[in-house]
């Protein structure tokens, strides 16, 4: 029944309201929780009701009055409810005669919840025509079931104008109530509800949809939630269990190896925290059996560096090593820091190539013909023990000799699918080796990269020089006048200076950057720092606009200023970094293709443009940019944002700190769960509703460890056919790939 169209169930005309809030079967109303929950002896506090959003209101009635206005047969009726302090106008228009009629309702002291869009008329809060709905409509003359009903949590769900509030619960009882237990299955075993009394999910959606007491619906979420983490938590078990199951070849370190001897070059010595890592790693590659393990670590923490040994220490037992990067300047960055790395370790087969010597090739989807030939050759010959690429180390054509690791950089650019993708183009499974700059609070990564083990880098290299940030109001003349010239000081000082745009031109929709566009949800898309498009739409700062007045700006003239984006070819992309990177032209004006991995040391100063437009984790990443070398560096934020908004708390939060684990800790605070989690929660039906990964650690830690003794047990979960189920409906595709292969 549960499967079944809510048309079916409620009818055509309310099943096409609830189809507007995304539900469409009865799996679908029953897993609609409330938001809150009213009750009747309390009223709603009218202190801070935010105008134009749709409210439902627990108030009390204090007085009526019905009048005519000045269209022919048109009456208005204005009853003033309170909340014991305030008080809010409920306006309704009409016939005389139908206002009459709802006057007799709408009498004074009666108590009820109200429904409709907050506005402000004359400098009062109105609703106007709200719907409504009081405690003893149902059995006027059964005083005592309205009295018992009127003592009952009342549940307030998600809900629009023309679907108020009691008409989705009253579709929720009609769902529910003809349900037995047979009807729900349950996929939280029984063995664990009997250990923590917790509820079937039957009663569970009994309890939060018609509680009797506050208590029924705490305990009916509290099952909910368990069994949100549970599910998730199982899929990723399992998904592990299966790689653990699988065969690997042993891949030992070797004394005397090209591993040990690029380690004794090294200019510098690992960190304890590098070294650890690479002993946990260099263990596992040992095993007969896959790693995997996910690094991640500050920005400029070493993890290139930890990826390398332990691709060195693959190519010396034998094998090769693939690095699929998200974009061609991250991956052509890889192989051109990986190269001068080595030096003459990377020189198989050329001239002054060391004996111990290994080939490093790029391999991406623009590369010339004869190039693409030359690196697909020395891939599927096993004479290039490393490759470097980006999604088209993917492609068909693509063969290696012996892949025994696979190491993924930037892994929340990739799917479950991707990283799967290129692991099969090995005879035997490789081991695989995760790494993501940006950090991830320890409750996210038990939830996301659950099949992983994790190492974390929190050490900055010795020599590195400290970041200071700034915010500085758009386009005010003397924040401005101050930034140029402090590039200029730096440049005549041998430095580098990066100018971050969201947009490539100042023409067309080409915003280059992963916005979410938070600053319109915010409401401040009216304060952006340049004047509105011809379209209406707010502009923001763009490559070719900004390079243009930087060239005639006389802080930095005589200055040579360069561009980077996405439009420009390979070889364009390349000519520019060099050019940045040798001097020649200090200052770049570049889009987000910068924001991982790119790594010149002498950069020290950033200006970031409509800073407001970016998230947290962003910015982060594009600050790490400056500052890799001897030269501290100094981060400026540009931005219009407010003060008091989502969006300028964002900016603060960046100004205060460079740990990238609080940052990562505001920004979970700050976004919803189904977006810090990805593809992880974004199939139909499957955003987390109740689960708080910022603050249900617990939950997630016992789901985890039950998740874990149901997987060893039944790694095919066959004895658990409705948790099997739950996991192929609610989770992700990707997720649930664990299913199809078992």
């Amino acid at each position: 029944m549960l499967s079944t169209p809510l048309s079916r169930l409620v009818g055509d005309r309310t099943a096409k309201a609830l189809a507007k809030l995304g539900l469409e079967t009865g799996w679908d109303l029953a897993r609609h929780y409330p938001r809150r929950y009213g009750d009747p002896s309390r009223l709603t506090d009218f202190g801070d009701l935010p105008l134009g959003d749709h409210v439902t209101l627990n108030a009390r009635i204090a007085r009526t009055s019905l009048r005519p206005t000045r269209k022919p047969r048109i009456s208005m009726l204005d009853v003033t409810v309170t909340d014991g302090s305030g008080e809010i106008t409920l306006r309704f228009f009409g016939a005389h005669g139908y206002l009459a009629s709802r006057e007799r309702r709408l009498y004074a002291g009666r108590v009820g919840l109200f429904t409709g869009t907050v506005e402000r008329f004359g400098g009062k809060l109105m609703l106007k025509n709200p719907g409504f709905e009081f405690f003893d409509d149902d059995d006027e003359e059964d005083k005592a079931a309205a009295l018992e009903r009127m003592s009952r949590p009342t549940p307030i769900y998600a809900a629009t104008a023309a679907l108020p509030t009691w008409r989705i619960r009253g579709a929720v009882q009609t769902v529910l109530q003809p349900l037995t237990e047979d009807d729900v299955p349950d996929p939280v075993p029984t063995e664990i509800l009997e250990r923590d009394g917790l509820p079937t999910l039957r009663e569970a959606l009994r309890l939060v949809h018609d509680p009797r007491t506050e208590e029924d619906w705490r305990r009916g979420r509290e099952r909910l939630r368990y069994e949100e983490a549970f599910v998730l938590q199982t899929a990723l078990a399992a998904r592990r269990a299966e790689a653990e199951a699988e065969a690997a070849t042993a891949r030992e370190a070797r004394a005397g190896g090209i591993r040990d001897t690029f380690a004794k070059r090294l200019p510098f010595t690992l960190t304890e925290g590098q070294q650890e890592v690479v002993a946990e790693i260099s263990g596992e590659l040992a095993r007969p059996w896959p790693m995997q393990r996910l690094l991640q670590g500050e920005v400029g923490s070493g993890k290139t560096v930890v990826a390398l040994l332990s691709m060195l220490q693959v190519v010396d037992a034998g094998g090769q090593a693939a690095l699929l990067a998200p974009t061609e300047v991250l991956a052509a960055q890889h192989a051109r820091s990986i190269r001068a790395m080595l030096g003459p370790l990377a020189e198989a087969g050329m001239l002054g190539g060391a004996e111990d010597a290994t080939r490093v090739e790029l391999l991406t989807g623009s590369l010339p013909a004869a190039a693409r030939k030359k690196a697909l050759l020395a891939a599927a010959s096993g004479e290039a023990g490393i490759v470097i690429g980006t999604h088209a180390l993917l492609s068909e054509g693509v063969q290696f000799a012996d892949l025994g690791l696979v190491v993924v950089d930037e892994q929340h650019r990739f799917g479950v699918e991707q990283r799967d993708a290129l692991r099969a183009k090995a005879a035997v499974t490789p081991h695989l080796l995760v790494m993501t700059a940006t950090p991830i609070p320890r409750t996210v990564a038990m939830t996301v990269f659950g099949d992983l083990e994790t190492s974390t880098l929190r050490e900055i290299p010795a020599g590195r020089s400290g970041i200071r940030t700034f915010l500085a109001p758009s386009g005010h003349p003397r924040w401005t006048q101050r930034t140029w010239e402090l590039a200029r000081e730096q440049i005549e000082d041998g430095g580098r200076v990066y100018v971050v745009c969201p947009r490539i031109t100042a023409e067309g929709d080409d915003v280059e950057t992963e916005l979410l566009d938070e600053a319109a949800e915010d409401g401040e898309a009216q304060a952006l720092p340049v004047a509105p498009a011809g379209n209406g739409k707010p502009q923001l700062a763009a490559v070719d606009e900004v390079a243009a007045i930087l060239r005639e700006h006389p802080a930095l003239d005589g200055i040579r200023i360069g561009e980077l984006h996405g439009r420009m070819s390979p070889e364009e992309k390349d000519a520019a970094m060099a050019a940045f990177a040798s001097g020649e032209v200090p200052v770049l004006v570049t889009t987000t293709v910068v924001e991982v991995g790119v790594d010149v040391p002498e950069a020290s100063v950033m200006v970031i443009m409509d800073a407001d437009r970016f998230g947290i984790s962003q910015l982060h990443q594009l600050r790490g940019r400056i500052g890799r070398g001897s030269r501290a560096g100094t981060c400026i934020a540009w931005t219009t944002a407010r003060e008091g908004t989502p969006a300028m708390t964002r900016l603060r939060a960046f100004e205060a700190t460079t740990d990238g684990f609080e940052l990562a800790q505001v920004d979970l605070e700050q976004r919803r769960e189904g977006d810090i989690l990805g593809a992880a929660q974004s199939g139909h039906g499957s955003s987390l509703r109740l689960l708080r990964v910022l603050t249900d650690t617990k939950v997630i830690e016992k789901a985890r460890w039950d998740a874990r003794k149901i997987v060893d047990r039944d790694r095919t979960l066959a004895a658990y056919p409705a948790l099997r189920q739950a996991i192929t409906e609610q989770l992700d595709p990707e997720r649930a790939q664990f299913l199809d292969r078992t």
